[in-house]
C-alpha cells in the first residue's frame, strides 16, 4: 500500500498533469453545481414533469453529439482539445446565467440550457483519452484515473454544496454565473500545452465523407472488441442511475424530508462525500490486474444503498445511504474506466469514450423521465427501491460475460515489461500500449547454433531478446552481434520485405517473441516510436559500399 500511495502521489505532484486534474475538479463541480441549478429551476416550473422534459429536451442533442464529437480528440491535440472546450463552455454557462437573470422566456432558457449540455460533452472522452499520454508505467496510468475519480468525486462534493449555498442566498441564475467564471479558470490551467512529443500526431487533412468515417471509429471499434462494448454497457447503465438521483435528491428534499430545495443540493453532497471517500479507496487499485470483481461490487454496492433509501428514508439515514451508493459508483466507475482504457483501441481512446458519454447521456435522459414517471406513478419511495434494484438486476444478469474479462486477461509478465519499457523504439509509447505489447508476447528459448532468422525468408515476427549472443550474417559475412535487451527481424516488418540477414545463436537464448499485427499496430500509430523504428531499421540497412 506505501508503494501504491507513492506513485499516486508522484501522479498528483506532477506539474502537467496536475493542472489537467485540477481543471477536472473544476469541471465536475461546474457539472454537478449546473445540473442541480437547472433541475431546481426545472422544478420550480412545474415539478417533476417539467424536470423530465427538460432533462430530455437538453441532453438528447448533446448524447446525440457525443460520440462524433469526441473524434476531435483523436485527430486533434487532446491538450488544445480540452482547452478549447473549457472556454466554451464558460461562455455558454454565462448565457444561461443572464438568461435565468433576466426571466428570459421558458424557450429561450431551454435553448441556452441545451447549448452548455452540448458544450460539456467534449470533455470526459478526452480525459480518458489523455491520462495514458501522460503516464509512463500501467500503474501510473491506474493511479492517474485513481486522482480523476477523486477529482470526480471531490467536485460531486463541492458542486452541489456550493449549488445549495448560492440557491439559498439568490437562485439558479447565481449558480451558472459563478460556474461560468470557475470554468474560465480552468481553460488557464490547461492553457499551456502538456503532452510529450510522443503524444502528438501529424494532423492529416480529410475530407467530409472521411470525418464520417473517422467518427465512427468508436462504434466500430466497440462492435469488433466484446469486451469493450461490455464495459460501455455497464457504465452507461450505472451512469443513467446517477442520473436518476439527482432527480431523487430533489423529489426525497421536498417531498419525504420537507426541507426544501437547498437540501436537494446537501444529499448530493452527501452521496459526492461518499463518492470522495470511494475515490480514496481505489489507491488499493493500483497495480491490480484484476478490476472487474470492483467493477460489479461497487454497481451492486451503489443500487443496495439507493433501494435502502426508500426503505429508511430519514433526515439520518438519507444522507448516509446516498454516501454510500456514491462511494459504490466512484469504485465502480474508476475500475471500468480503466479497464476500458486497457481493452480500447488507443488511437481511438476518446471515440471509444465519446462512445460511452453519447450511450450514458442518452440513457441518463431514458433514466430521469422514467424516475419522473415513477414517481408520479408510484411515489419517490418506490421510485427509490426500483431504481437501486436495477443496478442489482445489471450486476446479476452481467456477472458471467463481466467475470469473463478477467478469466481471459493474461497478466503480464515482469521481466517481459521490463525489457520492453527499455527498448528505445517502445519507450515513448503509452503504458496501455506497452502493456498490450507484452500480453502479446511469446516466450522462446534456442540452443547456441540455432537460426533464429534466415536472409530471404518472409518476415512474420520480431524478437526481444532477453538473454544471449546471436550473430547476424548478410550475404555470407559475419556484419553484426545482437545481444540482450536488442530487437531483432523488425525491418521485415516495417518495409514488408524478405528478412535482410540471417542471425543464428551464438549461445544459449532465451526471447519474446511478438508478431507482425501487434507490433506494427503499437509502433506505427506513434510518431515518435514509428520515427524510432524507421531511424533503427535504416542503421541497420546495408549502405552502397556495404555487402
Amino acid at each position: 500500500m506505501n508503494e501504491r500511495i507513492r506513485i499516486v502521489g508522484e501522479v498528483a505532484r506532477d506539474p502537467k498533469m496536475l493542472r489537467i486534474q485540477l481543471a477536472y475538479l473544476g469541471y465536475n463541480m461546474t457539472e454537478y453545481a449546473s445540473w442541480i441549478a437547472i433541475l431546481v429551476y426545472g422544478y420550480s416550473r412545474g415539478g417533476p414533469a417539467t424536470v423530465g422534459f427538460i432533462s430530455t429536451v437538453q441532453l438528447v442533442p448533446a448524447g446525440l453529439i457525443a460520440p462524433f464529437g469526441a473524434y476531435a480528440a483523436d485527430h486533434f491535440r487532446r491538450d488544445r482539445v480540452l482547452f478549447v472546450s473549457y472556454l466554451t463552455q464558460s461562455v455558454a454557462l454565462a448565457v444561461v446565467a443572464v438568461a435565468l437573470l433576466t426571466e428570459a422566456p421558458f424557450v429561450l432558457v431551454l435553448a441556452a440550457a441545451i447549448a452548455y449540455a452540448m458544450s460539456f460533452m467534449f470533455v470526459h472522452p478526452t480525459q480518458a483519452a489523455i491520462l495514458p499520454s501522460l503516464s509512463d508505467t500501467p500503474s501510473e496510468l491506474t493511479a492517474a484515473n485513481s486522482v480523476s475519480t477523486f477529482a470526480q468525486s471531490a467536485g460531486a462534493v463541492a458542486g452541489p454544496l456550493i449549488a445549495g449555498l448560492l440557491l439559498g442566498l439568490s437562485g439558479p441564475w447565481l449558480v451558472f454565473g459563478v460556474f461560468s467564471v470557475v470554468t474560465l479558470g480552468e481553460a488557464l490551467l490547461v492553457a499551456r500545452p502538456s503532452l510529450p512529443p510522443s503524444a502528438i500526431r501529424p494532423e492529416q487533412p480529410m475530407g467530409a465523407r472521411d470525418v464520417v468515417h473517422a467518427s465512427l471509429g468508436g462504434f466500430r471499434a466497440l462492435n469488433h472488441d466484446r469486451r469493450a462494448g461490455l464495459l460501455v454497457l455497464v457504465l452507461a447503465l450505472s451512469f443513467s442511475v446517477i442520473a436518476a438521483l439527482d432527480v431523487l435528491f430533489v423529489a426525497v428534499a421536498i417531498d419525504l424530508l420537507g426541507k426544501g430545495e437547498s437540501w436537494a443540493g446537501y444529499l448530493s453532497a452527501a452521496a459526492g462525500i461518499g463518492g470522495l471517500l470511494g475515490a480514496l479507496a481505489t489507491v488499493s487499485l493500483v497495480g491490480r490486474r484484476r478490476l472487474v470483481p470492483f467493477l460489479e461490487g461497487g454497481t451492486a454496492l451503489s443500487g443496495a444503498a439507493v433501494a435502502a433509501v426508500g426503505i429508511l428514508p430519514s433526515v439520518i439515514a438519507a444522507p448516509l445511504l446516498f454516501g454510500v451508493s456514491g462511494a459504490g459508483g466512484s469504485i465502480a466507475w474508476m475500475a471500468g474506466s480503466t479497464l476500458l482504457q486497457r481493452v480500447a483501441p488507443e488511437e481511438m481512446l476518446a471515440r471509444v469514450f465519446g462512445v460511452l458519454q453519447g450511450l450514458a447521456v442518452l440513457a441518463a435522459v431514458a433514466s430521469i423521465t422514467g424516475t419522473a414517471a415513477l414517481i408520479g406513478a408510484f411515489g419517490t419511495k418506490a421510485a427509490l427501491v426500483i431504481v437501486g434494484l436495477v443496478l442489482i438486476a445489471v450486476v446479476v444478469g452481467l456477472w458471467w460475460p463481466l467475470s469473463a474479462i478477467d478469466r481471459e486477461a493474461q497478466v503480464p509478465d515482469a521481466e517481459a515489461l521490463a525489457l520492453v519499457r527499455s527498448m528505445h523504439i517502445f519507450a515513448a509509447l503509452p503504458p496501455n500500449i506497452i502493456e498490450r505489447i507484452v500480453v502479446d508476447l511469446v516466450p522462446v528459448e534456442a540452443p547456441a547454433g540455432h537460426v533464429l532468422l534466415r536472409e530471404g525468408d518472409p518476415g512474420d515476427r520480431c524478437y526481444l531478446i532477453a538473454d544471449g549472443r546471436a550473430e547476424v550474417i548478410r550475404g555470407g559475412v559475419r556484419v553484426d552481434e545482437s545481444v540482450g535487451g536488442d530487437l531483432v527481424g523488425e525491418i521485415a516488418l516495417l518495409r514488408s520485405v524478405p528478412r535482410t540477414a540471417t542471425l543464428i545463436a551464438l549461445s544459449p537464448m532465451r526471447l519474446f517473441a511478438l508478431d507482425r499485427e501487434p507490433f506494427l499496430a503499437a509502433v506505427t500509430g506513434h510518431p515518435q516510436s514509428h520515427a524510432r523504428a524507421v531511424a533503427l531499421a535504416e542503421g541497420r540497412l546495408p549502405t552502397d559500399d556495404q555487402p
